[in-house]
């Protein structure tokens, strides 16, 4: 049945807190980045391809320990947490309500489209899909369509993990091809259901937080054990959430967070190794 990784998502601190608690676990003897399937959301979608990359775990951990330089800074804030709720927790509708919050983005004042790929494309090794399998989520701006990407749907790794960490009022929606797509963690901030039929699951979430009648990740980690999967599930601890701090996009607590998750790592290597060994 194979196992699976998947990866939340969190914003520049998520990044850097997956990667220190795989580094951490990697160091206890955990190589979490040999998964059979590894599935990436917004932040999760950016270490996804990373770690499916074949650079080695500490490099990538390392590089999250450097002082941010030339970033564009950004805020996750109560104004645009308010208009998410306000769109995203109006009725039972999932489909209405993404395609509410793809709305909100197509009407929001942001950077150009152009140079937020410039800086995706800068946080990955290649624009090239790795040989491993690696799933891509991402939501249809208009018709608020779920949509997850691969290797084999002709879209570029750049554009399908900027579109799926376009973050509704805060980054510009992706364009691939005649249409356009936001975040992936409109429909979920982890889509563990996509790894229905894999035996182990970990899964790293930074957030758990979902908006209005989006699927929760404790429904989605339950019927994923009632097929018969093991899961771990691994959240920052109160260490962790300290570092990150309020605002998952600043990134001067990148280093902060990398290094929370790589301590945490110590504590939960036990639970996962249950799983994964």
């Amino acid at each position: 049945m194979g196992r699976a990784l998947v990866l939340g998502g969190g914003g520049v601190t998520g990044v850097a807190w997956e990667l220190g608690l795989l580094a951490g676990l990697a160091g206890q003897g955990l190589s979490l980045d040999e998964a059979d399937l590894v599935v990436g959301t917004s932040a999760g979608s950016v270490v996804g391809a990373q770690v499916c990359s074949g650079v080695p775990l500490p490099q990538w951990y390392a590089a999250q320990l450097r002082p941010p330089r030339d970033e564009v800074p950004a805020r996750l804030g109560v104004g645009v947490l308010a208009r998410w709720a306000w769109a995203g927790g109006r009725g039972r509708d999932a489909a209405r309500a993404r395609a509410r919050l793809g709305a909100l983005a197509l009407s929001a004042r942001t950077p150009s489209e152009q140079s937020r790929r410039a800086v995706i494309a800068a946080r990955l090794p290649s624009d090239r899909w790795p040989a491993r399998r690696l799933l891509v989520t991402a939501v249809d701006a208009v018709s608020g369509e779920f949509v997850v990407f691969d290797a084999d749907m002709g879209v570029s790794l750049v554009d399908a993990v900027g579109a799926s960490c376009a973050v509704p009022g805060v980054w510009p929606p992706v364009t691939v091809g005649d249409r356009r797509y936001v975040d992936g963690g409109v429909r979920s901030p982890v889509n563990a259901d996509l790894a229905a039929g894999c035996g182990q699951v970990v899964v790293l979430a930074p957030t758990r937080a979902a908006v209005g009648p989006m699927p929760r990740l404790s429904a989605q980690v339950a019927a994923l054990r009632s097929a018969g999967a093991r899961v771990a599930v691994v959240s920052p601890d109160r260490a962790a959430r300290a570092a990150i701090g309020r605002n998952v996009l600043d990134p001067a607590r990148r280093a902060a967070s990398a290094r929370a998750g790589f301590a945490q790592a110590a504590e939960v290597a036990g639970e996962v190794a249950a799983v994964w060994a």
